[in-house]
C-alpha cells in the first residue's frame, strides 16, 4: 500500500512543478489557491485514515501540499476531504479549478474490481464562519469528476507526466462563504492542487471614462451595464457606459466623455491647450492655433482674443479670423429722373476681411422753411429697400420735385456696430426735376339725390408743382367700357344725369404743368331711389299695390315651406331666385359629413370599431361589397399617369358623384391579364382600408369591380409620400411643423391600434402628405407589397419584412404587434427629423440585425430636440413592453406643441460620434481628392455640374465659399446649403490642423 503512496507523491511532484509557470488571467480574481499556501492546509478529512495531506517540494524545492488516497484495496469506501471556509467577497458566481492524477484501475495487481476512476465534488453555502461539521446530506453536488488521463506503474518507470486539469463553476451564490468537499469511493487519486476564484471585468479608461473593477453576474449570459466616470477635466452629456459580460470582458460601449473647452484629447487623456492655442466645447478634438489677428496668452483657452482694431460677432465661429469694418463704397454715381434717384457704386476697397457686407441708404433733404438739412421722412420709396443692400444698387422714389437731396451710401458688415461712431460712407448731392402729382388718396361722397351725387377730394400728398385743374372720371358700375370724364379747377364737383338708385364708380387724377398724376383708385358711390310720394303719376298706385300684395303673397308661401322642412331653396330652370342658409335634414346630409358631430367646438369622431380581417371571409368578394362602396365607372375621369404600382398604374382624375362636388382622386388600376388571386390581394386592400375612418389614415372614396379595368378610388393627396416631400424640401420646416407631421402620424397609429389593427410597415414611404402638410397612414396591403419591396429582406423563418423598420422581436420571431409598429414609428421618427434620411444608410440588412442586437441604436439626427430622440430611443426599447403605448405618443407630442420651449434643447452633436452608427461622411482625416469626390461623399453629388460651370474646380477654392456663393452656384435649399457649409468648415479645420507646427 505505502508503495501506492510513493507512486502518487512522485508524480505531485513534477505535476506541480510543471503548472508553477501558470499566469492567473487579469480578469480572474483567486479566492483559495493550494499552491500558494505556506505550511498545511488544514482541510478536514473523514474518516481520518481516508484523505491524507502529503508535504513535497518541487524541482525548485519549493513546499507544495496535495491530498492523496488510495484504499483501492479495502470495500466500501467514503472518504470526505472539506475545505476551508471560502469567502466569495461578493461574487454570486465562482470557479474552481482542481489538477490531479489517478491511477489506472487495471494496471494494480490483481485488476481489483472494487477500484474507482472517478470521485465526486460538493459544496455547501453558509453566512457561520465558525460552523465545520456538516452532514453529507447538506452538501450540493457539483459533479463526478472523471479523469482524461490516468498513469500506470509504467509511466512511473517512464517518468512520463499525466496530470489533469477540471474547471467547473457554481452559482448563484447567495451567502457570505462556502465550503468545498471532494469525496473518494475507492480511486487512487492525488489531488495536486486546488483554485478558486470568480471572473470580473478588470479596469479600464476607454473614450475618456474610467470604469472600474466589476464582478460578473450570476448568470452565464448576463451582461451587466456600468456606468464610466469621465476622466479629469472631461464632460458628457449622457454617461458613457459598458455592458461586463459574463466572462469578464467589456462589450458594447455606448456615449463617450469629451474634454472640456480649453482641453484636449492625448493618450486617453484632457491636457490643457497651449498659449496661443485654444479649444471651444464644439470645435474639433485636439487644439487649434488662434485664427489670423487673435491670440490666447494664458493655458485652457476656450477661444482666442481679437488684436485691437479687429473684432468678431456674437455669431462668428471660434476658428474664424478677426475682422473689422469695410473702407468707404467708391465710384458712386447718380441718374435722375423727374422724382426718382437710381444710385449706384462700387464695393468697398477693403471688406474687412468678412463676406457679409451691406449698404445702408441715408436720405436728407433741405428744409424749405430753415433752408437746414432734414430726413427725408416715411413716404420715400427704396427698390429694393433701404438698409441690408446685397447688391450695389438702388432706385429711391417718391421724392419731391425741384428738390435738393443727400444720399449716404454706408458700408457696413457685422462687426461695424462695434465701431459705429466711425461710419464709413459715400455721399451724393442730387436735385429732383419737375414731376407730376402722385394720385389722389382720399375722396368723399356730398349730398346725393335721385339723379345727382356731390364727390369732394383732397390734394395730393405730393403735388411736385401747382395743381393746373382735376379730371373726374365716372361711370356705372359693371358699365366701364362706357365711361365720362368732366374737369374741375376746385376740390369737389356735383355730377348730374345719374340714375336712381344706382352704383356709380369714381376716379380722379390732379394735373400740374408737367402733366397729369395717376388716378385715384376706384371709389363706389350711389344714388337715391325714386319717391313714391313725389309721384304725380296717380296711375302708378294700383300697380304698386298689386306688386307689394304679390310680394306678400310670396313670402307666406315661402315661409309656409321653410316652416315645413320641405323648402330651402326655390329655383327657376338654372337661375337662383331666392336662397337662405339650409339647416341639416337627415335627407340633406352629406354622408362624409353624418360622420361627425360637433362638440365644445371639437370634431368628435364616432366609437372605434374593431378592424374584421378580409382573410375570415369564405368568399373575399363578399368582404369587398362589405367594406368599399362601388362606384359607377361612368364618375372617373382619368387625367395623367403619377405612378406605377404592384397591379398596374397610379392615376390621378376626377370623381364626380351625383349630387355632390367634383374632387380629385388617386385611382389604382389593376392591370390586364390578372389572375384571380392578383384581383383578391389587389382588392384586399381596399377591403382593409375600407374599415377605417380618422383623419389620419387615408380615405378610401370606393372601388370599381363590375367593369374593366379593376380599380381601387381613394383621396389624391397633392404632396405624395412623406419621404420624397421631405428630401426635396430639406430644411424647409420648422421644428414644429415636424412635429405637428409626427402627431398626426402617431394619431392614425392610435386609431389603429385602438381597432386592433397591426400594420406591419410603418414607415415615410408609407406616409402620405396632403397641400395642407396633413400626414396620413397608407398602404394596408403588407402582404403583397412585401414581396417586390426593395426595403425587404428574407428572415430565416420565411417571407420578407422591411428589416430597417421592424422590431427585433418581429425580425426573429415574427411576432407583431402594436408595440412593434411603435418600434417602427420612432424609424419614422428618425426620417421625418433627418428630413428622409435612409436609416442606417448602407449597412446591409444583415448589419442592421446584428448592430440592434448589440444594443446599438441610430443616432439623433441633427438639430434634433432632446425631447424627440429620447422619443425615439423609448420607442427602440428590445423589450417591447416598456415600449410607449400610441396613446402616450399622442399625449407627449401634444405637450411639446404647447410648449415649444420644450423643444430648444438639441441633441449634442458630440454624443452622436461615439455610436457604430455615425452620420455618413468622410471618415476623419480623409483627404478628398476632387471637388466630385468630396460632394459625393457627402450625399450632395448633384451639384457637381453646377461648381465646375461657376468655376469651383479645386478643394482649396471651395473652402473659401460663403453662403452668397452656395446660392450664386444654384444651391437654393436652406438644408442642403447648411450641410455643405458644415462640410466646408470641417475641411477648413483639417487643412489648419494639416498645417500647424508640430
Amino acid at each position: 500500500m505505502r508503495s501506492r503512496w510513493s507512486y502518487i507523491a512522485w508524480i505531485c511532484v513534477f505535476s506541480l512543478g510543471a503548472f508553477r509557470t501558470f499566469c492567473v488571467p487579469g480578469n480572474e480574481v483567486n479566492l483559495l489557491d493550494s499552491r500558494s499556501v505556506i505550511g498545511d492546509l488544514g482541510w478536514v478529512a473523514y474518516p481520518k485514515n481516508g484523505w491524507e495531506e502529503i508535504g513535497e517540494v518541487d524541482e525548485n524545492y519549493a513546499p507544495i501540499h496535495t491530498y492523496q488516497v488510495c484504499k483501492v484495496m479495502e470495500h466500501n469506501q467514503n472518504n470526505w476531504l472539506q475545505t476551508n471556509l471560502i469567502l466569495n467577497q461578493g461574487a454570486q458566481r465562482v470557479f474552481v479549478e482542481f489538477k490531479f492524477t489517478l491511477r489506472d484501475c487495471n494496471s494494480l495487481p490483481g485488476g481489483l474490481g472494487t477500484c474507482k476512476e472517478t470521485f465526486n465534488v460538493y459544496y455547501y453555502e453558509t453566512n457561520d464562519e465558525e460552523r465545520r461539521n456538516i452532514r453529507e446530506s447538506q452538501y450540493t453536488k457539483i459533479d463526478t469528476i472523471a479523469a482524461d488521463e490516468s498513469f500506470t506503474e509504467l509511466d512511473l518507470g517512464d517518468r512520463v507526466l499525466k496530470l489533469n486539469t477540471e474547471v467547473r463553476d457554481l452559482g448563484p451564490l447567495t451567502k457570505k462563504g462556502f465550503y468545498l468537499a471532494f469525496q473518494d469511493l475507492g480511486a487512487c487519486i492525488a489531488l495536486v492542487s486546488v483554485r478558486v476564484f470568480y471572473k470580473k471585468c478588470p479596469f479600464v479608461v476607454r473614450n475618456l471614462a474610467l470604469f472600474p473593477d466589476t464582478i460578473t453576474g450570476a448568470d452565464s449570459s448576463q451582461l451587466l451595464e456600468v456606468s464610466g466616470t469621465c476622466v479629469n477635466n472631461s464632460v458628457a452629456d449622457e454617461l458613457p457606459r459598458m455592458h461586463c459580460s459574463a466572462e469578464g470582458e467589456w462589450l458594447v460601449p455606448i456615449g463617450r466623455c469629451m474634454c472640456q473647452a480649453g482641453h484636449e484629447e492625448v493618450n486617453g487623456s484632457c491636457q490643457v491647450c497651449k498659449p496661443g492655442f485654444y479649444r471651444s466645447a464644439l470645435q474639433t478634438k485636439s487644439c487649434s492655433k488662434c485664427p489670423p489677428r487673435s491670440f490666447s496668452k494664458v493655458e485652457a483657452s476656450t477661444s482666442c482674443q481679437c488684436e485691437q482694431g479687429y473684432y468678431r460677432t456674437e455669431s462668428d465661429p471660434t476658428n474664424m479670423a478677426c475682422t473689422k469694418p469695410p473702407s468707404a463704397p467708391r465710384n458712386a454715381i447718380s441718374n435722375v429722373n423727374e422724382t426718382s434717384v437710381f444710385l449706384e457704386w462700387s464695393a468697398p476697397e477693403e471688406t474687412g476681411g468678412r463676406k457679409d457686407v451691406r449698404y445702408n441708404i441715408v436720405c436728407s433733404k433741405i428744409s424749405t422753411d430753415s433752408g437746414q438739412y432734414e430726413p427725408c421722412g416715411s413716404h420715400v420709396r427704396y427698390l429694393p429697400q433701404r438698409t441690408g443692400l446685397k447688391n450695389t444698387s438702388v432706385m429711391v422714389m417718391d421724392l419731391l420735385a425741384h428738390t435738393n437731396y443727400t444720399f449716404e451710401v454706408e458700408a457696413v458688415n457685422g462687426v461695424s456696430e462695434r465701431t459705429a461712431p466711425l461710419r464709413q460712407y459715400v455721399s451724393l448731392n442730387v436735385t429732383t426735376n419737375q414731376a407730376a402729382p402722385s394720385p389722389i388718396t382720399v375722396v368723399k361722397k356730398g349730398k346725393t339725390a335721385k339723379n345727382s351725387i356731390a364727390v369732394s377730394w383732397q390734394e395730393p400728398d405730393r403735388p411736385n408743382g401747382i395743381i393746373l385743374e382735376y379730371e373726374i372720371k365716372y361711370f356705372e358700375k359693371d358699365q366701364e367700357t362706357s365711361y365720362t370724364i368732366i374737369k374741375s379747377k376746385e376740390t369737389d364737383v356735383l355730377v348730374y344725369g345719374l340714375k336712381p338708385s344706382s352704383a356709380y364708380i369714381f376716379q380722379i387724377r390732379a394735373r400740374t404743368s408737367a402733366g397729369y398724376g395717376g388716378f385715384s383708385r376706384r371709389f363706389e358711390f350711389e344714388t337715391s331711389p325714386y319717391s313714391v310720394a313725389a309721384s304725380s303719376d296717380q296711375g302708378q298706385v294700383p300697380i304698386i299695390a298689386v306688386a307689394v300684395t304679390v310680394a306678400i303673397i310670396l313670402i307666406a308661401l315661402v315661409t309656409g315651406f321653410l316652416m315645413s322642412g320641405k323648402l330651402c331653396c326655390i329655383k327657376s330652370n338654372t337661375a337662383l331666385l331666392f336662397h337662405r342658409r339650409c339647416g341639416y335634414s337627415k335627407a340633406m346630409q352629406d354622408p362624409d359629413e353624418e360622420k361627425m358631430h360637433f362638440h365644445n367646438g371639437h370634431i368628435k369622431f364616432p366609437a372605434v370599431r374593431t378592424y374584421i380581417d378580409p382573410h375570415t371571409y369564405e368568399d373575399p368578394n363578399q368582404a369587398i361589397h362589405e367594406f368599399a362602396k362601388e362606384i359607377d365607372v361612368s364618375c372617373i375621369t382619368i387625367e395623367r399617369v403619377i405612378g406605377a404600382g404592384e397591379f398596374g398604374e397610379v392615376c390621378s382624375g376626377l370623381l364626380r358623384l351625383p349630387g355632390k362636388r367634383e374632387i380629385p382622386v388617386a385611382i389604382k388600376t389593376l392591370k390586364a391579364g390578372y389572375t384571380e388571386k392578383q384581383r383578391r390581394d389587389f382588392l384586399g386592400e381596399a377591403s382593409i382600408m375600407g374599415q377605417f375612418e380618422h383623419p389620419n389614415i387615408i380615405h378610401l372614396k370606393g372601388v370599381i369591380t363590375k367593369s374593366k379595368p379593376v380599380m381601387i378610388i381613394t383621396e389624391y393627396m397633392e404632396n405624395g409620400s412623406l419621404d420624397s416631400f421631405l428630401k426635396k424640401n430639406d430644411g424647409q420646416f420648422t421644428v414644429i411643423q415636424l412635429v405637428g407631421m409626427l402627431r398626426g402620424i402617431a394619431s392614425g397609429m392610435r386609431y389603429l391600434s385602438e381597432m386592433g389593427y397591426v400594420h406591419r410597415d410603418l414607415a415615410a414611404r408609407n406616409i402620405l402628405v396632403n397641400s395642407n402638410l396633413v400626414c396620413k397612414v397608407s398602404d394596408f396591403g403588407l402582404s403583397r407589397v412585401l414581396e417586390d419591396d426593395p426595403e425587404a429582406a428574407y428572415t430565416t423563418r420565411g417571407g420578407k419584412i422591411p428589416i430597417r423598420w421592424t422590431a427585433p422581436e418581429a425580425i426573429a420571431y415574427r411576432k407583431f404587434t402594436s408595440a412593434s409598429d411603435v418600434w417602427s414609428y420612432g424609424i419614422v421618427m428618425w426620417e421625418v427629423m433627418s428630413y428622409g434620411e435612409r436609416p442606417y444608410w448602407e449597412m446591409s440588412n444583415q448589419d442592421v440585425i446584428k448592430a440592434v442586437e448589440e444594443n446599438y441604436r441610430l443616432p439623433g439626427p441633427m438639430d434634433c430636440p432632446t425631447a424627440l430622440y429620447h422619443l425615439m430611443m423609448d420607442c427602440w426599447q428590445k423589450d417591447r413592453n416598456s415600449r410607449p403605448k400610441f396613446e402616450e405618443i399622442v399625449s407627449l407630442l401634444d405637450k411639446l406643441i404647447r410648449n415649444p420651449s420644450s423643444l430648444k434643447g438639441l441633441v449634442n452633436p458630440s454624443n452622436r460620434v461615439s455610436n457604430l452608427l455615425v452620420e455618413h461622411g468622410s471618415p476623419e482625416g480623409c483627404v478628398f481628392r476632387s471637388v466630385e469626390e468630396w460632394l459625393e461623399a457627402i450625399k450632395m453629388g448633384r451639384y457637381t455640374e453646377l461648381f465646375m460651370e461657376s468655376g469651383y474646380t479645386s478643394l482649396e477654392v471651395v473652402t473659401q465659399m460663403t453662403l452668397e456663393d452656395l446660392r450664386r452656384v444654384g444651391v437654393t435649399l436652406a438644408g442642403h446649403q447648411k450641410k455643405i457649409l458644415n462640410s466646408i468648415q470641417e475641411m477648413r479645420v483639417q487643412m489648419m490642423n494639416a498645417t500647424m507646427p508640430i
